[in-house]
């Protein structure tokens, strides 16, 4: 009779259980598909179990997309770099960054294609250098560009998103491309590094990747806002404080590999490549570096004709209180 009882009790929790996330609120939630411990943290549904939300991970392929989506109203949380979300913020739409994803060094970079003639800078002039455009590693790009003293009509840039640069680079249509993993790392198989995100944001042109949100859709979904930003934070610090054991055949980076599509064996060297902050950092960094950072990118974006205009601050589309309530 107890175990008759027991697994009347056990099939209503699972019922209800059920029928609890049958009612949860859908949220979408954009993401680019970096190889980042985030994907530990989705593959184990910690984020639905902490904010209670029905969650859908759609990917984009471009900072562009998300911008749309989130104009339109169709995303009201997504992931977005520093590049994308000062062009949202000069043109109005009405996002806010509450959380760095991570700080952008190797993992965006300049490749060059084996056999294409590229040695050294000067070699790009008349080269075809793929890009998605709108992007961090375009404003990277740029900024290199600018650095070198390439004007931009000295080169063909051309816009592509990253899984149509994979297709143009096995078929040789291309020189050279800016662009982020797990597809820079299959370039690098027949190429060549000739500069990182990491190495031009020492030029003054700093690039990164953060967590934004439609303020009204936050100010409603505050409880799971925080345990959102909580378990991003725990994902990270997991990483962070164990990343001797995060080898190729640990479970957390084959988890990572099959949510991503990359290759198990490239994303501990891929992983280095990307700056997470911890959760007493995320705050401070938001305060006193976000506002600046989509300032100067937004007016070199203007400078180089990618936008019109630019916003005097962009203080008000930063908001620090969700990452400091949960460090």
């Amino acid at each position: 009779m107890k175990t008759f009882i027991t697994k009347i009790a056990i099939a209503l929790t699972l019922t209800i259980g059920l029928g609890a996330a049958a009612n949860a609120e859908k949220v979408i939630i954009g993401t680019f598909g970096d190889p980042t411990p985030s994907h530990v943290a989705i593959a184990q549904g910690k984020f639905v179990k902490a904010t209670g939300w029905n969650i859908e991970w759609r990917k984009f392929a471009s900072g562009a997309d998300v911008i749309a989506a989130m104009a339109s109203g169709d995303v009201q949380l997504s992931e977005l770099g520093s590049s994308p979300l000062a062009i949202a913020a000069s043109q109005g739409v009405d996002v806010k960054l509450f959380l760095i994803s991570f700080l952008i060094g190797s993992s965006e970079s300049l490749i060059v294609r084996n056999g294409s003639g590229i040695d050294k800078t000067a070699d790009l002039k008349g080269k075809r250098i793929a890009v998605p455009i709108g992007s961090t590693s375009h404003f990277s790009l740029m900024g290199a560009l600018s650095h070198w003293g390439i004007n931009q009509k000295d080169v063909k840039i051309i816009g592509m998103s990253p899984d149509q640069i994979n297709a143009a680079w096995a078929q040789k249509a291309i020189d050279a491309a800016f662009v982020w993993n797990p597809v820079q790392s299959v370039l690098l198989e027949n190429g060549k590094r000739l500069i990182s995100a990491g190495e031009i944001a020492k030029w003054g042109y700093p690039t990164f990747n953060g967590w934004v949100v439609n303020p009204k859709f936050a100010a409603k979904n505050a409880k799971s806002m925080a345990a959102f930003a909580k378990t991003m934070n725990e994902a990270n610090a997991d990483y962070l404080n164990n990343k001797a054991k995060w080898t190729a055949d640990s479970t957390p980076i084959k988890q990572i590999a099959q949510s991503t599509g990359a290759q198990a064996s490239q994303v501990p060297t891929i992983l280095d490549g990307f700056t997470f902050l911890t959760a007493s950092q995320q705050g401070a960094w938001l305060d006193s570096h976000a506002a600046d950072a989509l300032k100067r990118t937004a007016d070199f974006l203007k400078a180089n004709g990618r936008i019109d205009t630019v916003s005097k601050n962009y203080s008000p589309f930063v908001d620090s209180a969700i990452a400091k309530s949960v460090q």
